[in-house]
């Protein structure tokens, strides 16, 4: 579901991950709403299962788990949390390589669904909510920010932009109030727990 066909907004479009588009419960113009000033041009933002998103991880991370929200700058920008590899090119955009519109391609959100769901439930909201405060997360590392290495910068522009959005929280903040497990402490996804 594209939204916002000026130029000089953030274009959001919603698909399965393989570019075919899905209903998100108003996503798209939402995070267009909130976006920072900065943010110009298009986003793709894939909602996957959790089996890609974990093969995901596994590839660019080396991580092997599903973790909640990937992003993929555009370009040949290392993907974010990722060391030791560099993107060729988007994964899940439907904008072809030899379209004028890739230069204004920020990248991929890639979000596991499962993941988000679960921790909807784990946080007492909606699985919309979710998605706004993964897609928000997403969007802010497309954009060059990183909470692990920006003191606290990433955290304010979240703080501002879900507020704005009508967020109780964000993914920043949420991490740093739960349990602070080995590996995690820096404010990256905690790894769900297996079911009992």
């Amino acid at each position: 579901m594209n939204d916002m066909p000026d130029g000089d907004t953030l274009r959001v479009l919603i698909s399965d991950g393989r570019g075919r588009p899905v209903r998100s419960n108003g996503l798209g113009p939402w995070l267009a709403r909130v976006a920072p000033a900065r943010a110009r041009g298009d986003v793709s933002v894939a909602l996957v299962s959790d089996r890609r998103v974990r093969a995901l991880n596994r590839s660019y991370r080396r991580k092997d788990y599903a973790t909640d929200v990937l992003s993929f700058p555009a370009g040949n920008a290392p993907p974010q949390r990722t060391r030791g590899t560099r993107r060729k090119k988007p994964v899940f955009s439907s904008v072809s390589s030899g379209s004028s519109v890739v230069e204004s391609f920020l990248g991929d959100i890639v979000i596991a669904r499962g993941v988000a769901a679960r921790q909807a439930r784990a946080a007492g909201h909606t699985e919309a909510t979710e998605l706004r405060i993964l897609a928000l997360h997403g969007l802010l590392h497309l954009l060059g920010y990183d909470h692990e290495r920006d003191h606290g910068r990433m955290l304010r522009v979240e703080r501002r932009l879900r507020r704005k959005g009508g967020l109780r929280e964000g993914l920043i903040e949420r991490t740093r109030r739960s349990s602070p497990r080995p590996g995690h402490a820096r404010g990256e996804p905690v790894e769900p727990r297996a079911p009992r």
